[in-house]
């Protein structure tokens, strides 16, 4: 008569991985896509692109030289077309008197490349409002021209 023997059941601490896999979208019965708890989450490293070249002199020194700007009356002599404002779309702005807001060029203490760095602001009358329209325009200094 033969005998067999069985072996021990293993004691080792391995075990298996089962992974199963998510539904796609498709065969879920066109439920759409997955909540957003079961989205695979991963994190992008963080990196500054920036650095302060200028010096807080030069910085100051862009400042004071824009200051008494500010609050300064500008007439318009650049060809100039504004799509922005909805109660006058398709405004030409050439020849509009204004006053200087803002000198946006530097920020918070730092220099930015502000293509147009004076912010003015302009009244324009629309037919249908009782008062006039503020209207802001960000331009070049060479686009408009000093007056008194």
């Amino acid at each position: 008569m033969a005998t067999t023997t069985m072996a021990p059941p293993s004691t080792s601490t391995s075990s298996v991985l089962f992974l199963r896999r998510l539904p796609s979208p498709a065969t879920r019965g066109g439920l759409g896509p997955l909540p957003r708890a079961s989205r695979l989450r991963t994190t992008r490293p963080q990196v500054s692109l920036t650095s302060d070249v200028s010096s807080s002199s030069d910085v100051a020194e862009e400042e004071a030289e824009h200051a008494p700007k500010i609050g300064k009356r500008v007439r318009i002599t650049a060809p100039l077309r504004v799509y922005h404002v909805v109660k006058a779309p398709d405004l030409d702005i050439q020849g509009m008197e204004g006053v200087i807001k803002q000198y946006v060029g530097v920020w918070k203490g730092k220099r930015i490349t502000a293509n147009f760095p004076f912010k003015v602001e302009f009244q324009v009358a629309v037919e249908t409002q009782p008062k006039p329209v503020k209207l802001f325009v960000h331009l070049r200094e060479d686009e408009f021209e000093y007056i008194e």
